[in-house]
């Protein structure tokens, strides 16, 4: 199936490491060019020599914060004088901190809603105009399996997370008509960092090592083991293709059939 990328610049958010790293990588496979966005300078410079070595293609860094509107739209200044247009927008980023009710206070909640849910609004703010100056384009917005059934002790995750699939479902049918294409991609237990930090808290919690609890973890999953970050890079890189011209508002998760939920 050719997926149509060839030389199209796709922005990747969060791009220096895990999820955003691999799909980087996938995009540039398909003859994309990526462009990284991610606070570390020496981190993003890794995934660019790794894209390079293994496709061909160098990405672009930008370095920047998530959350900080002027880095925002500094970005994507230079992408429309770089690019002059944007075909495919990830919006991505590490999850808020773990707790319940009573550990947070109002700058724990604004926090969490400028990471998790205002940096996604803000960047698709920018990106509408240059992707409506090419004629199309394509928005995956990254959550987590929380959008689905929720996930205990991560009560920030799951309320913002929400937040993110009604403004994507809202966004595909207003954005249809521009041939701009909106979906949520919901990862289960995916091999990152991320998952490292957070299985190390519940097994604390529980009492347990970290490998007892996740022989635990790993029964409850079909597959028997967490996802690869190729993995869900390939669903997101089809998502953002030219081959995808009618699947929008969606919420996919790709989690091995861990959720039961409907």
């Amino acid at each position: 199936m050719d997926l149509g990328l060839n030389r199209l610049p796709v922005l990747v958010m969060a791009s220096s490491s895990g999820i955003g790293s691999g799909i980087a990588l996938e995009f540039a496979h398909e003859g994309a060019i990526p462009i990284l966005f991610a606070r570390r300078e020496e981190k993003l410079v890794e995934v660019q020599n790794n894209i390079e070595k293994e496709t061909g293609i160098k990405a672009r860094i930008y370095v920047g914060d998530i959350t900080n509107l002027a880095d925002i739209e500094n970005l994507f200044e230079l992408i429309k004088a770089e690019y002059g247009s944007l075909f495919a927008l990830v919006n991505n980023t590490g999850g808020p901190a773990a707790g319940g009710f009573d550990k947070f206070n109002d700058d724990d909640w604004q926090k969490a809603f400028e990471l998790t849910l205002l940096s996604y609004i803000r960047t698709i703010r920018c990106a509408v105009p240059l992707m409506c100056k090419l004629g199309s384009g394509r928005i995956v917005n990254n959550t987590s399996s929380s959008t689905k059934i929720i996930l205990d002790n991560l009560l920030l995750s799951n309320t913002f997370r929400m937040g993110i699939v009604g403004l994507s479902k809202t966004l595909a049918s207003e954005l249809g008509p521009d041939n701009i294409l909106v979906n949520v991609i919901g990862p289960g237990k995916i091999a990152t960092d991320h998952v490292d930090y957070l299985d190390s808290l519940r097994a604390k919690k529980q009492n347990l090592p970290l490998d007892e609890y996740r022989e635990k973890v790993f029964a409850g999953i079909p597959f028997g083991r967490y996802g690869e970050t190729a993995e869900i890079a390939r669903m997101v890189v089809f998502l953002c293709s030219k081959a995808n011209t009618y699947v929008s508002g969606q919420n996919i998760l790709v989690d091995g059939a861990l959720v039961k939920a409907y």
